[in-house]
């Protein structure tokens, strides 16, 4: 069912000295900053050969980026992005199987333009999971 590894996210308490750090410091090529208000981040994405790092940076103060630096002060990692071919077949046979969706359930337009949705951590080893329509 899941695809290809699209990015890794990583929580930041400066996204522009984080930026900073990954362009100067491993010579990364790093995008513009885009504020994305539904999804309560500012977002830049880290190009690499094989996927994309994700910064994310909270926007304004009930963004859930925002409760996990609280938690994680210095940031970390937030969450992995996998690509699905079809994000509501993928949602319904998630959800049979008895995995939670975060949320309404209902697809979000992510900062590629797709659609996404998030999986509960507690149902896959701890981990975040973000679903993105390829």
């Amino acid at each position: 069912m899941i695809g290809r590894l699209n990015h890794v996210a990583i929580a930041v308490p400066d996204l522009a000295a984080a930026s900073d750090l990954y362009r100067k410091t491993l010579g990364a090529d790093v995008s513009a900053p885009e504020a994305l208000d539904e999804h309560g981040v500012t977002v830049v994405f880290i190009t690499l050969p094989n996927t994309k790092i994700e910064l994310l940076e909270p926007l304004g103060e009930g963004s859930p980026i925002a409760r996990f630096l609280e938690k994680n002060p210095d940031g970390g990692v937030h969450h992995v992005c996998y690509e699905v071919d079809d994000i509501i077949a993928a949602r319904d046979r998630l959800l049979d199987s008895g995995a939670r969706v975060l949320g309404s359930g209902e697809p979000k337009i992510g900062a590629h333009g797709k659609p996404v949705l998030f999986l509960h951590p507690k149902d896959f080893n701890g981990t975040l999971i973000e679903l993105e329509q390829a």
